[in-house]
């Protein structure tokens, strides 16, 4: 306990300031492999366990460890349960990590190492060959290519997951974080649009070996899709739709140059295609405003 204890006190966390949270959907498995080595790391740390419904033994395995458990009735969704945890958390800082044993706890002091450097949030970045297939590491790599140029800051992971963060800023925006797993997205979004310091951590994810993910990609492939679009409306709108705009419009007048030039006409498409890009970049102007308004309170 005493190397444990001095882990601690090398990333300058104090007894009862640090809440670790991990979402758990049927993880008996990999809860009862991580489980004893977060108590043997943080002794002091306020563990909890977010129970989203499981049916299969992750409260017993909980029971044999000094954790807190939240339950939820039935499954709600790794957002939600990201949700219970913060709420439920006494310490100024929350660390999130899957319960699968995706991300190893000997990452945790440098990353709390990184945390103490002065950044509101620190996130885990996962490397090449950390991802669950390869189709989800393109699918990272598109989102974390867009944000990085939405918000004009390198971003190297957009969905990871194991991440710390000040809990005072983190429930701020509770109420715009989803209940399914875009959660990370819309977090890490919202700080950069709130002007807070985010950092990355070069993580290395094993991996999965037992359980099996709860994410489908028929299902959640749509939802995943529609990401793209809430970096847009989470950090500046009119950045999105104003390319979108420019591209109809272009489009307009160019088929108006074609049909003038051939036909000595003004067509219908042309008027569609102007007509729309006015519309898209109204819509994204207004979307703006609103923008602005979500993050009006924010310091």
């Amino acid at each position: 306990m005493e190397a444990s204890d001095e882990n601690i006190l090398d990333v300058g966390m104090k007894q009862g300031e640090l809440s670790l949270i991990l979402p758990a959907r049927n993880e008996a498995g990999g809860l009862r492999r991580l489980l004893p080595e977060l108590v043997a790391l943080l002794p002091n740390a306020e563990i909890i366990v977010v129970n989203d419904g499981s049916d299969d033994d992750t409260l017993a395995v909980c029971a044999s460890f000094p954790v807190q458990v939240v339950n939820h009735p039935y499954p709600k969704g790794n957002g939600a349960a990201v949700k219970s945890g913060a709420r439920a958390a006494k310490g100024e800082v929350l660390v999130f990590m899957d319960a699968d044993g995706q991300h190893k706890p000997e990452d945790l002091p440098a990353l709390l190492g990184k945390f103490t450097e002065g950044y509101d949030m620190v996130v885990g970045a996962r490397q090449s060959g950390s991802h669950a297939g390869p189709h989800r590491a393109v699918a990272n790599d598109v989102f974390s290519r867009l944000a990085s140029w939405m918000t004009g800051q390198q971003v190297e992971d957009l969905t990871s997951g194991f991440r710390a963060v000040k809990a005072d800023k983190f429930r701020k925006y509770l109420y715009l974080l989803p209940n399914g797993f875009s959660y990370p997205t819309t977090i890490t979004m919202s700080f950069f649009r709130a002007g807070l310091s985010v950092a990355y951590l070069p993580i290395h994810t094993p991996r999965r070996s037992t359980g099996k993910s709860h994410i489908s990609p028929l299902r959640d492939g749509v939802r995943f899709l529609l990401i793209i679009f809430k970096i847009g409306t989470l950090y500046s709108p009119l950045k999105l739709f104003l390319p979108v705009s420019l591209a109809f419009f272009v489009s307009g007048l160019g088929f108006y140059l074609f049909t003038f030039l051939t036909q000595h006409r003004f067509t219908n498409m042309s008027a569609l295609f102007l007509t729309t890009s006015m519309l898209v970049f109204l819509i994204g102007l207004i979307s703006e405003q609103i923008t602005m308004l979500i993050y009006k309170d924010s310091d």
